[in-house]
């Protein structure tokens, strides 16, 4: 029996022996199931994941002292796939789970819950779905990031109450339900950093806020926070950051902010805050103040002049009055300063780049004095360099003419005087140079051509004399010269007709003379030209009736001899008056052309015929104006009554021609804001014509309704003027608008081929190779970017759809249809709007959530568009499934390589399938859920572009230079 015993005592020994095998077994193959699921990385952090190793020696993984896994580091990998936590979770001694920066994604389920272990969770900025689930099981965790990882729905608040043990929160930038300031987080006692951002937090922030007094970061920016700000925050004297940015905050700023001497980045920017700002004196640690966009009165504290680590101040646009601290900046290494829109008065405080690091001067539109400091002519660092619309005097110091990193220099509408010197061939980057309306004097220096980054030249309004540098030529970028209203003589360069992208050019009110160069009609995207008030003289150059401007002006100058064939109808009479020796056959008011004394027979002989014929000609013209007559008074739908033309570009044509088309027969579309009719005028030119009546209560924008207020007419009379002024070649153009009692009539430029919903949908479909398709990408795209970044104003479509986006002879596309358009007001306080616009199928996700839109709604409807021309399905089909998009489809199609060619048109030959994909990466990247993420339309372009194949796309997204977000294109991983 004892034997026996014995026996069993030995097994049993050898069982505890290998049990710890047997548990380290298990924890490989575990990690061997992870790497699995993610092994469709081009990531070789797995590589060392071999079943013939160790466990602690796989990368990322960190055993504890008996050899068991406790941690997994595993972020900024670029690992993709779906996480297998049922597996993960199984991992006994895990403590640490960090997976952030990759690019996981399907849905986090409920296992995670069985991580008990776990006190460090990292899942933050990956591309998971749903809702995150409950996690009280988790008591002891300390650190949980989940910051941008696309997670929705209602964040599980009470299960926060088991977490107290909680120090970090970061659960930002994720699209979840609106929701009032949850309870549960002001229990968490031991929070050092607190990150809501974008995380739809509504309602006020509570007092109980001041009870986390452990806090050191606390960030609440990008939600709807309404109310004041709580005198409690005072109670947070460890705070270090405090973001309060983009909210609906009002009231001003607590008595009890000074308590908070150790903040060093204070953001209360864009909400409706008011009073002064003196609490801020107190603050002697900020390293950044950025209170823009407020109601902000009173003066600048004086103090602010002696904060020692100060380096960026942002306060534009608010109501300060009095001076600027003259110390300002000048002991740390400042970097930038943006005070503009305000009343501030006194001088520019001198040693704000007394370290040399400033980066940009903004200063515009206030009531600075004094001349510009010297100090500035050496801050080599500077990038923007901006005072205009004050009342600055004196000589610009020299060397800021010359800055090396400077792109943009406005010393716009001040009383600066002297020169612009030599030391402006150094500006190599400088891209604006504008300083129109001030009283400089001298010659334009040659070495201007040396600035080769130049894209506009605004001189106007000044007293410069002398001739124009010759090598303006050089300027390839150059697109706007406005020299007009100065004194400036001698001969128009010819190698201006070199500047290739210039398509304005402004002389106007100076003493040039000289012939018009010739070359000026090689200038392939000119768009105005104005040389009038000058002493020019010679013939118009037929080479400039090649072009096609919206507005030409050479009158009141020398010019003689017959106004070219182009120019010679009565739109353009008011061009070339003021010319006494100029000559036209066919416009009223100028002298009759004589034949040259060597003219042909043939044209003696077609003279002789129109003579003869002329009598006839008479005859039929009135009996075919007679019968259009009765055919108009019959026909036509609209009322007789009186109509206003205002014209937009340069017309040949009449409102009358334009009424006559309007009728069902020339009806070529129909939409919500009205019916579209196809008009050709006689000589040939086809337009398109927008009818909306007045009496259906429909206008450019479904937020606006006719009435017989003069305050809603001005108000559609400012959005078309608005709308009018856009200039870009793929920008579809509005010639005029025709209006009414009743009606208001928009003639645009017809496009010949239709929509691109058309070409790769209707019936009327035609074959679009992926060459055409790629080109009308890049040009919608281009369309795109100018009305965001191009305008004066911000101009958001909110339409964007492949129907919207007309193709002409060429198969260029033109962006169409602004009857959703929005203009953001330049003081404007938030850069959004509530009104619920677009198309199903191409609406942006975030209107389920928020109702609100930005030009990021625009990026995500163009990402549809992408689609459609990768894959040529419609953005709803069948096959989708039940509320399914081909957004939804698409990420679907996520699995694989070959589920990923799936998707690409099977029309496109599988040769080029891999270098659609690349524009199939662009779409992701502009439908991603959180509109923070998507790109703009300038990185979209840029991209589209730029893509190349096996380059993996990055984009980095900052707010304010501070929390960045780096997206990597997950496709490129596939293929």
């Amino acid at each position: 029996m004892s034997s026996y015993r014995q026996i069993l005592l030995c097994f049993g020994l050898m069982f505890c022996f290998y049990l710890p095998c047997c548990v380290k077994s298990d924890e490989l193959q575990i990690l061997l199931n992870l790497k699995s699921a993610l092994n469709e990385s081009n990531t070789n952090v797995l590589d060392s994941w071999e079943a013939t190793s160790s466990v602690c020696s796989f990368n990322g993984i960190t055993c504890n002292a008996q050899g068991f896994v406790k941690e997994i580091e595993l972020s900024h990998q670029n690992l993709l796939g779906v996480l297998p936590l049922d597996s993960i979770c199984q991992l006994q001694y895990l403590d640490k789970l960090s997976l952030g920066f990759n690019l996981l994604y399907g849905e986090i389920t409920e296992e995670l819950g069985n991580c008990l272990k776990l006190q460090y969770l990292d899942l933050g900025n990956n591309f998971f779905t749903g809702s995150f689930p409950d996690i009280s099981s988790l008591s002891n965790l300390h650190y949980l990031y989940l910051n941008g990882s696309g997670f929705s729905g209602t964040f599980p608040w009470k299960s926060l109450e088991n977490t107290t043990n909680l120090a970090v929160l970061s659960i930002g930038d994720n699209p979840f339900d609106r929701i009032e300031f949850p309870d549960q987080i002001l229990k968490l006692k031991k929070l050092y950093w607190l990150y809501m951002a974008n995380c739809s937090i509504e309602g006020k922030i509570p007092p109980a806020i001041g009870n986390l007094t452990e806090l050191i970061e606390l960030e609440l920016q990008y939600n709807y926070l309404s109310g004041e700000i709580p005198a409690e925050i005072g109670k947070l004297h460890k705070l270090w950051q405090l973001e309060l940015y983009n909210n609906e905050l009002t009231g001003k700023l607590p008595v009890g902010l000074r308590n908070l001497t150790k903040l060093e980045f204070f953001d209360a920017s864009a909400n409706n805050l008011e009073g002064d700002i003196s609490e801020v004196r107190y603050l002697t640690n900020l390293v950044s103040l950025q209170l823009f966009k407020n109601k902000f009165s009173g003066e600048v504290p004086p103090e602010l002049g002696e904060f020692k680590k100060l380096v960026n101040l942002s306060l534009y646009t608010n109501l300060l009055t009095g001076l600027l601290p003259q110390k300002l900046g000048s002991w740390a290494e400042f970097n930038y300063i943006d005070v503009s829109e305000n009343f501030l008065t006194g001088p520019i405080p001198p040693d704000m780049c007394k370290k040399g690091t400033m980066r940009a001067v903004l200063m515009l539109q206030n009531k600075f004095s004094g001349e510009i400091p010297t100090t500035y002519a050496s801050c080599t660092t500077l990038k923007r360099f901006r005072v205009s619309n004050n009342s600055l005097i004196g000589i610009v110091p020299a060397g800021i003419w010359g800055l090396p990193e400077v792109d943009i220099i406005d010393v716009a509408y001040n009383q600066l005087e002297g020169p612009i010197t030599a030391d402006i061939k150094n500006a190599k980057q400088m891209g604006i140079l504008s300083a129109e309306y001030n009283r400089f004097s001298g010659e334009l220096p040659e070495e201007i051509s040396e600035a080769k980054s130049l894209v506009r030249i605004e001189l106007h309004e000044n007293q410069f004399f002398g001739k124009i540098p010759h090598g303006i030529g050089e300027l390839k970028r150059l697109s706007n010269l406005n020299l007009q209203n100065n004194r400036l003589s001698g001969s128009i360069p010819n190698s201006l007709g070199s500047c290739a992208s210039i398509s304005n050019i402004n002389m106007a009110d100076n003493v040039l003379s000289g012939k018009i160069p010739s070359s000026l009609g090689s200038l392939p995207t000119l768009n105005s030209l104005n040389l009038s008030r000058n002493q020019l003289s010679g013939k118009i150059p037929e080479s400039l009736s090649l072009l096609k401007l919206n507005l030409v002006d050479l009158s009141y100058n020398r010019l003689t001899g017959p106004i070219p064939t182009s120019f010679s109808i009565e739109a353009y009479n008011g061009s070339f008056i003021g010319n006494p020796g100029l000559c036209s056959s066919t416009i009223r008011h100028f002298k009759q052309c004589q034949p040259d004394s060597d003219m042909s027979k043939d044209t003696h002989t077609l003279i002789l015929w129109l003579t003869l014929g002329a009598p006839i000609l008479l005859v039929s013209l009135g009996c075919f104006l007679y019968i259009r007559r009765n055919e108009k008074d019959n026909s036509l739908p609209l009322k007789e009554e009186s109509w206003n033309i205002k014209s937009f570009h340069v017309l040949t044509f009449t409102e009358y021609e334009i009424l006559d088309f309007v009728k069902q027969e020339n009806l070529i579309g129909k939409g919500g804001s009205g019916n579209v009719y196809k008009v050709t005028l006689p000589n040939g030119v086809e337009l398109a014509v927008k009818h909306i009546r007045k009496s259906h209560r429909k206008s450019l924008s479904t937020s606006m309704v006719f009435n017989k207020s003069a305050g809603k007419e001005k108000e559609f009379d400012m959005e078309v003027q608005t709308l009018s002024s856009i200039r870009h070649v793929n920008v579809v153009k509005l010639y005029c608008s025709i209006t009414s009692e009743d009606s208001c009539l928009l003639v645009y430029e017809y496009l010949r081929n239709g929509s691109l919903w058309d070409r790769l949908h209707t019936s009327n479909k035609m074959e679009l190779d992926w060459d055409i398709r790629y080109k009308i990408a890049v040009g919608a795209a281009k369309g795109l970017e100018y009305l965001h970044h191009g305008c004066e104003r911000l101009v958001i479509h909110r339409d964007v759809k492949s129907s919207n986006i007309l193709l002409d002879e060429f198969m260029k596309p033109r962006i169409a249809d602004f009857g959703l358009a929005k203009i953001v007001q330049s003081n404007g306080a938030k850069d959004s709007t509530h009104v619920i616009a677009g198309t199903h199928g191409y609406i942006a996700p975030e209107y389920g959530y928020t109702y609100k839109v930005n030009e990021k709604s625009d990026v995500y409807s163009f990402g549809v568009v992408l689609m459609e021309l990768v894959s040529g399905k419609r953005p709803i089909e069948p096959e989708f499934g039940d509320n399914k998009d081909i957004v939804s489809w698409v990420c679907s199609k996520m699995n694989n390589k070959e589920s990923i060619l799936s998707i690409v048109d099977p029309r496109i030959p599988e040769v080029l399938k891999e270098d659609v994909i690349k524009v199939l990466r662009v779409a992701i990247l502009c439908t991603t859920r959180l509109p923070a993420v998507r790109p703009t339309m300038r990185t979209v372009v840029h991209m589209l572009e730029e893509a190349e194949p096996c380059k993996l796309v990055g984009i980095v997204i900052s707010k304010e230079g501070e929390h960045k977000i780096k997206e990597a294109d997950k496709f490129n991983l596939l293929l």
